[in-house]
C-alpha cells in the first residue's frame, strides 16, 4: 500500500472545499457574506450634490434637497449617508460570483470621535437570487433601488454618476463569465484528481504516480487560471471605481478574504502535484536500485 498518497488526498479534499466556497460564497444571506470578490461603498454617495447644491434649482436632485425643511437639511450636511439612505440606497453592496448583497454599516459608515474604524461593521439586509451569468451592473442596481423606494424621478446621471465606470467594468463581463464557468471546471477536475489519488494508496508503480501528475496538473492548470481572473477583475473593478467614482462619494473595495481563499486553494493543488512528482521519482529510482542489485521488483 502506498500511504504516502494520503497526503494528496489531504489537500485536495481541502482544495476541494475551498473552490467550492470560492463559488459558493455570498450566496445566500449569512454564508460567506465578507468574501466578496468587489464591495461598492455608496455610504456617501451624492456628496458632490450637497456641496454644490445651490437654491438655483434646475436639477431634480437641487430641487428635491430645497423642499427639506432646514432642520432636515442641516442633518444631511452633517451626515450625508442620510441623503443615500433617504433615497432608498443602501451604504454598500457586495458582489461575488454568483450574486451580489447589500446592507448598511453599523452603527455608521464614517469613523468619528465615538466610533473608530474598528468599531464598524457590515449589516447585510439581503442578497439577489443567485445566477451563473451574474455581471456586476452597480448603475442598474443603483437606479432599480431608487425607483422601487419611489425616487424614479432621480436617476444615477443628475447624481454625477460617472459612465467610465460602466465602461470600465463592461470590460470584464466576459472574465466574469469565464470565472463561473473555470471554477466549475476546476472542481470537478480536483474532485477526479482526489478520487484517483484515494484509488493509488492502494496501486504502486510509476504508472498511477505519473496519471496523478497529469490530473493534478490539470486541476492546477483551471484554479491557477481562474484565481489569476478573478484577482484580475478584483483589482481592475476596484481601480475604475475608485479612479472615477470620487467625483460622486463611491469608492470599492477588492475582496481581500476571497482572494486569499482561491489562491490558498491554488497553492494546496500545486503542493499535491509536487507529491505526485516526488513519488513518481522515487519510485524510478527505487526500480533501478532494484536492476543494480541483480533483481527486480514492481514499484
Amino acid at each position: 500500500m502506498r500511504f504516502s498518497a494520503l497526503i494528496p488526498v489531504i489537500l485536495g479534499l481541502v482544495a476541494l472545499i475551498l473552490s467550492f466556497l470560492c463559488l459558493f460564497a455570498g450566496s445566500r444571506k449569512g454564508f460567506m457574506e465578507d468574501y466578496a470578490v468587489v464591495t461598492l461603498n455608496t455610504s456617501r454617495i451624492g456628496e458632490n450634490v450637497i456641496n454644490t447644491t445651490h437654491p438655483s434649482g434646475g436639477n431634480v436632485i437641487t430641487d428635491w434637497i430645497h423642499n427639506l425643511t432646514s432642520t432636515v437639511e442641516s442633518d444631511i450636511n452633517d451626515d450625508l449617508n442620510s441623503f443615500a439612505r433617504s433615497l432608498g440606497l443602501h451604504d454598500f453592496y457586495s458582489a461575488h460570483l454568483m450574486d451580489f448583497c447589500e446592507g448598511y454599516y453599523t452603527p455608521g459608515p464614517v469613523p468619528n470621535a465615538t466610533v473608530s474604524g474598528r468599531d464598524i461593521h457590515k449589516n447585510i439586509t439581503s442578497c439577489s437570487n443567485r445566477t451563473a451569468s451574474f455581471q456586476f451592473q452597480p448603475r442598474n442596481t443603483l437606479q432599480q433601488e431608487l425607483n422601487r423606494t419611489g425616487h424614479g424621478n432621480i436617476n444615477l446621471t443628475a447624481l454625477g454618476w460617472p459612465s467610465a465606470i460602466d465602461d470600465g467594468l463592461k470590460t470584464l463581463h466576459v472574465a466574469q463569465r469565464a470565472t463561473f464557468i473555470l471554477y466549475c471546471i476546476s472542481i470537478g477536475i480536483i474532485g477526479i484528481a482526489t478520487l484517483f489519488a484515494l484509488a493509488s494508496i492502494f496501486l504502486n508503480g510509476r504508472l498511477s504516480a505519473f496519471v496523478n501528475i497529469l490530473l493534478t496538473a490539470l486541476a492546477l492548470l483551471s484554479i491557477g487560471i481562474a484565481s489569476a481572473i478573478v484577482t484580475t477583475i478584483a483589482v481592475k473593478a476596484t481601480n475604475t471605481i475608485n479612479k472615477h467614482g470620487k467625483t460622486v462619494g463611491v469608492n470599492a473595495s477588492k475582496g481581500g478574504k476571497f482572494l486569499v481563499l482561491t489562491w490558498v486553494a491554488t497553492f494546496l493543488v500545486f503542493l499535491s502535484m509536487l507529491v505526485w512528482c516526488a513519488e513518481c521519482v522515487v519510485g524510478r529510482r527505487g526500480h533501478r536500485r532494484s536492476h543494480r542489485d541483480g533483481y527486480v521488483v514492481e514499484k
